[in-house]
């Protein structure tokens, strides 16, 4: 059968059906006295809710909702997991196998594969280890995402921003900038170490539980959070964890998180929390010292997590970096200094001179990356920052170009080519000096204007910045 061959049939409606009917929990009357009550119309009302999500598995397994987490795999790509079968080749499989993996769902015994194990290095040092699931599992999750986002999502808090729908860390920025203007100048900054791989299974799960009434669903939760790691051709087991690299990870990471978030709000607290990177903002630092002992003493007692010592800090906003900003005097917001560092990295990577391809490759790759990062960065006040690191990236592309060159006389005659005076090309290719002083000379200059880098194609931070500002 080919399922790809129109929207929506790949999936046959009879074996789908049209999802089950919503059952609705039965409530009863018992307990005496004011507490008794409270304490028996709040356990009722758990019943309620869980009893409305008794049937979630009937859900994930809706012809409809199959075919949107299918076209959404199919669209994020992405490597395959230790079976190898890649995100082109699912279709098929799925015409396959599907009645198979509809009825392991509904029973509940859908059992997944451990994940592939592949390490990255991140931005501050070090590595991040991912868990790349695959295909096949990444379809049942998304599947699972679809319908526990909707449902669990508004309930969150409002003061939380990472990987929600229709909210994104420029709004994280923009409530803190509030809160700075405010006069909450000291923040209390907390970095959860190592959180993706120290959650602990039985907390997370308690959290789901007192949302998901479905146990066929919590069992394949529970599965996907113990499934192995495959490492070196040896399957390690996890016992603590949720890997990063597939769909659902993010909305269980927020589940957790958002007993914090709770906490904090009872506290009456201001803060901004993107995934697990939270800053609270206070007015004076003893009060900043006081809220890092007493909420790092919740975090690790209650929700079985370790807060990162050295990372976190209470400081004046202006010392610190909040999703690659800093938070200046009056709500403004800076590049922090480690992010301009981490762009420069990039294009020394993107320009390096023995990588042996061509200026225009050179500058298309550059700008895919210049035009994402400026776009990030287009709320906070930057321009004269941003002119130099123009100036910067040109010379970095006049040392390339030379050095392209290699010799003296195709670099006297690249020059003179660009209307430098022979004598003074000559002088220039017949220098001693290193590259990088030879792309900072006046003949490189003179040769290689802005307008000439413009005409290559070349795109300009400061320029870009000046549209996008609103």
């Amino acid at each position: 059968m080919d399922v790809e061959r129109q929207e929506g049939t790949w999936y046959q409606k009879s074996l789908w059906g049209e999802g089950g009917d919503v059952r609705h929990g039965a409530g009863g009357e018992g307990g005496t006295g004011a507490a008794a009550r409270e304490e028996w119309q709040a356990s009722t009302a758990s019943r309620r809710e869980r009893a409305l999500t008794s049937d979630l598995m009937e859900r994930v397994c809706e012809r409809g909702n199959l075919n949107r987490a299918y076209k959404r795999v199919k669209a994020n790509k992405g490597a395959p997991g230790i079976d190898g079968l890649t995100v082109g080749e699912l279709g098929a499989w799925i015409g396959e196998h599907k009645e198979e993996l509809i009825a392991s769902l509904l029973e509940g015994r859908y059992q997944p594969q451990p994940v592939r194990g592949k390490e990255i290095p991140k931005a501050g040092g070090g590595v991040r280890e991912l868990g790349i699931p695959t295909v096949v599992d990444r379809l049942v999750q998304q599947a699972i995402l679809q319908v526990l986002e909707p449902m669990l999502d508004g309930t969150f808090s409002e003061s939380s921003y990472g990987f929600r729908p229709g909210r994104s860390a420029h709004q994280a920025l923009r409530q803190g900038a509030e809160y700075v203007r405010e006069g909450r100048t000291i923040v209390v900054d907390i970095d959860l170490e190592k959180f993706f791989d120290r959650v602990n299974h039985d907390v997370l799960m308690a959290r789901v539980a007192r949302r998901v009434g479905d146990k066929r669903l919590l069992r394949i939760i529970r599965r996907f959070l113990e499934a192995g790691m495959m490492k070196q051709g040896v399957c390690i087991e996890r016992q603590e964890g949720t890997p990063q690299g597939g769909p659902l990870s993010p909305l269980l990471a927020n589940l957790l998180l958002d007993d914090l978030d709770k906490e904090l709000e009872r506290r009456g607290h201001r803060f901004c929390r993107y995934a697990d990177d939270c800053n609270i903002y206070v007015r004076t630092q003893t009060a900043g010292e006081r809220v890092m002992a007493s909420i790092t003493a919740y975090i690790e007692g209650k929700l079985q997590l370790r807060v990162n010592r050295e990372k976190s800090a209470v400081a004046p906003v202006w010392e610190r970096k909040y999703l690659g900003h800093r938070l200046l005097t009056g709500g403004r917001l800076g590049i922090a200094p480690h992010s301009v560092d981490r762009m420069q990295e990039r294009v020394r990577q993107i320009t390096r001179r023995n990588r042996g391809v061509s200026l225009e490759r050179v500058i298309q790759e550059l700008n895919a990356f210049l035009t994402g990062w400026v776009t990030y960065y287009r709320y906070a006040e930057c321009k004269s920052e941003l002119e130099r690191l123009d100036e910067w990236i040109r010379r970095k592309l006049r040392c390339l170009r030379l050095k392209q060159r290699k010799r003296a006389k195709p670099i006297a005659d690249f020059l003179q080519s660009l209307g430098v005076p022979a004598w003074r090309a000559w002088l220039l290719a017949l220098s001693g000096k290193g590259w990088w002083r030879k792309a900072g000379s006046p003949q490189a200059h003179e040769a290689m204007t802005v307008a000439w880098f413009r005409e290559q194609g070349l795109v300009s931070l400061s320029a870009r910045y000046a549209t996008l500002r609103p």
